[in-house]
């Protein structure tokens, strides 16, 4: 009997002794893992190195903004997860990709620039995770892709509106296109801008449409053949970096007519080159000027208090409005399920953001207001605001 007595102590001593391990382990994973629904994903694909850097920097200020002051949504903390895309289409890709396969995010932000969006695209798509683009204006980027939407308005538009006010405000009657022709950002909005030009000019209104190539950095053949063409105006949508020394040599040559821009051209980079100048206008999505929701002025005040040293840019605010309106989507939603958020997303009408009202069409592209900005005393300037149609 003493025998078995003993057997038995051991035996529950043994049992007390597995049984605190187990709740150690038990209460140690219920501290340091936190269940993976506790936290909704936000992944962004920008370029945040590359020709394009710039850009994404800016539009990545904006999003870690509008996380610092909206951190949670449906009761859930909500994490970034920022992937640089290198400025480069496949590298688009694949950081899509790890986005979807191997950080399991609910929803993407992404990318400046359209052929960087474009790339992007087909993965979200396949993997049924919505996108927000912040600015790829490219009409292609959504076309097709129920997956995609943007707050950003679009090149049809923006060509348009910048091709009115060559010709209505300028008084423009012929005018010189100077495209990059290794961006579909470049080529897309040139042909809108020529479309419109020789709506209201004629077809003989275009004088010369001339080619360049991303990273060139000689523009003076280019150049040399619009100056003997005398045009009015000169439209030349690129990269802040090339545009910039090409907008710099079209001075020194000598060439004083307006030259005209796309949304790209509102980055620092740009304006040191040309802050010596003048007449030079670009389109843009938002002015610090002229606030149009109260969500402008809560972007403003947050902005200038997180970067002090920093110009509020509308790249910045193009990707807060394109967090809260991830946020917006998934709380109307109701869950983060992408076939959910995806109609949720689709039905966003009269939006309240940073850059103006927005209102997705059937192609889920942003219908809102164009702000027209130009080059005075080294600054950019408000000058005007197109709304649409």
């Amino acid at each position: 009997m003493r025998k078995a007595k003993r057997k038995f102590t051991v035996l529950l001593v043994v049992l007390m002794i597995a049984s605190l391990a187990l709740a150690g382990c038990a209460k140690k994973t219920a501290d340091q893992v936190k269940p993976a629904s506790d936290v909704i994903k936000v992944g962004v694909f920008e370029p945040l190195t590359g020709t394009n850097a710039a850009g994404g920097q800016m539009t990545v200020e904006g999003i870690k903004l509008a996380n610092k002051l909206y951190p949670e949504v449906l009761g859930k903390k909500v994490e970034l997860v920022i992937v640089d895309n290198k400025s480069e289409k496949q590298e688009a890709a694949n950081a899509v990709q790890r986005l979807v396969s191997s950080d399991k995010v609910n929803v993407i932000i992404g990318s400046y620039g359209s052929s960087l969006s474009m790339a992007g695209g087909p993965v979200a798509k396949t993997a049924k995770i919505p996108v927000i683009g912040c600015s790829p204006t490219n009409p292609a980027v959504t076309l097709g892709n129920e997956f995609y939407f943007r707050v950003c308005f679009i090149d049809p538009f923006q060509g348009t509106v910048m091709s009115n006010y060559a010709t209505n405000t300028l008084k423009g009657k012929t005018a010189a296109v100077i495209r990059d022709v290794q961006q579909d950002y470049s080529v897309g909005l040139s042909n809108y801008f020529v479309k419109a030009f020789k709506a209201s000019n004629g077809d003989a209104s275009i004088v010369a449409d001339v080619s360049y190539n991303t990273g060139d950095k000689d523009f003076s053949a280019q150049l040399t053949q619009i100056k003997a063409k005398n045009p009015d105006i000169i439209f030349a949508p690129g990269n802040f970096l090339e545009c910039g020394i090409l907008v710099a040599k079209a001075r020194e040559l000598g060439i004083k007519v307006p030259i005209l821009g796309g949304d790209t051209w509102e980055a620092p980079e740009f304006l040191n080159q040309v802050k010596a100048y003048k007449d030079i206008y670009f389109s843009t999505h938002f002015t610090a000027e002229q606030p149009v929701t109260e969500v402008s002025t809560t972007f403003l005040n947050e902005f200038k208090k997180a970067y002090p040293d920093k110009e509020v840019n509308a790249f910045g605010a193009l990707g807060f409005d394109a967090y809260i309106l991830a946020l917006d989507g998934i709380t109307r939603a109701g869950t983060t399920d992408g076939v959910a958020l995806q109609k949720a997303l689709a039905e966003t009408k009269g939006f309240k953001g940073a850059t103006g009202v927005i209102t997705l069409d059937a192609n889920r592209d942003a219908t809102k207001t164009a702000i027209i900005k130009k080059v005075i005393d080294g600054k950019f300037v408000y000058d005007s605001k197109v709304e649409p149609k």
